[in-house]
């Protein structure tokens, strides 16, 4: 029963985390129609770095006793490659593309980012792997697919499709980069990327064609967004990747345009189909394969000290 609940924990993070990220994704689509993509990208960060900020001097001010371990500069390269893949390049490159592309089409494309966040892991991060994890992330992904299928209509590999898949290679990278500075403080790292991503899209998009910031209402919205979307949602899947390493936590986070196309049905009022329904089988039978993930090979830790918030437990990689 306790490793049971070791392995639901981190799992209900990861989760929890695409949900986030699965509610930000029709909220953008319908933000995006009224504003510059690289502004709104800009301004998703930036609400999600301000909010995480204010969140850390109040954690800090009503639990002074807890603390993280903070970055330092041997994290710095892996920082800066995360902020420029994950923060800068690929939200801008996402909001191009639901500029430009049907929706359905984009829910497709976005589950690329298990697909490379998977395959980075495995191959050029060399994190372990097995049969189950993998048949879990198929599943999951054709569920996705499921979600996004139109009868009769072909998948154009247009600007907006091959800008989504910039975007989720962008992601993929950061996934992977940041799983190597997991162990350091959440909201640090979020914050720092989302403070430095935002400044840097909005900065360009104003010295660009945009000359003037949008109303205050707007404004509220977007950062309301990106706060829950992409810092409390980064913060959240940050902490996933301290135990289920990059694969894992890439694998349960794909089941987030499950969770917007939910969403969608019930405050949208989109219709309620059959692939929706067969989805919904696919993903929860990806999920529950990793739920039920175990490790049948045999492996040691190295001897360390941590100052981080968190105790080892089965799926806690050491690179």
């Amino acid at each position: 029963m306790e490793g049971t609940k070791k392995r639901l924990a981190p799992a209900s993070i990861a989760l929890g985390a695409a949900l986030l990220f699965g509610a930000s994704t029709p909220a953008a689509k319908l933000l995006i129609g009224q504003i510059h993509p690289q502004l709104l990208a800009g301004l998703f960060y930036l609400g999600s770095g301000c909010g995480l900020y204010l969140w850390s001097i109040g954690s800090k001010a009503f639990r002074p006793q807890a603390q993280e371990t903070k970055l330092v500069a041997s994290d710095l390269p892996w920082l800066g490659g995360a902020v420029l893949f994950g923060g800068i390049v690929g939200p801008l490159l996402l909001m191009i593309g639901l500029a430009i592309t049907p929706a359905g089409a984009a829910s497709l494309l976005l589950n690329m980012e298990a697909v490379f966040t998977a395959l980075l892991a495995w191959f050029a991060f060399k994190e372990n792997f097995d049969r189950r994890i993998f048949l879990g992330m198929v599943s999951i992904v054709i569920g996705s697919m499921l979600l996004a299928w139109q009868p009769g209509a072909v998948l154009p590999l247009s600007l907006g499709s091959l800008a989504i898949i910039g975007a989720c290679f962008c992601w993929a990278l950061d996934n992977n980069l940041t799983r190597n500075i997991s162990d350091a403080d959440p909201m640090q790292i979020a914050a720092i990327k989302g403070l430095v991503a935002g400044f840097v899209n909005v900065g360009i998009a104003l010295l660009g064609t945009v000359r003037h910031l949008p109303g205050t209402l707007f404004l509220i919205e977007a950062g309301l967004v990106g706060f829950l979307g992409y810092g409390v949602s980064l913060v959240l899947f940050i902490k996933a990747l301290r135990y289920l390493g990059t694969a894992r936590s890439g694998a349960y986070f794909s089941t987030a345009p499950f969770a917007g196309a939910i969403l969608s049905l019930l405050f949208l009022y989109e219709a309620l189909t059959v692939n929706l329904l067969m989805a919904a089988v696919f993903m929860a039978i990806g999920v529950w394969l990793h739920l039920t993930e175990t490790h049948e090979h045999q492996h040691s830790h190295v001897e360390e000290e941590h100052e981080h918030l968190h105790s080892h437990d089965e799926h806690h990689h050491a690179y």
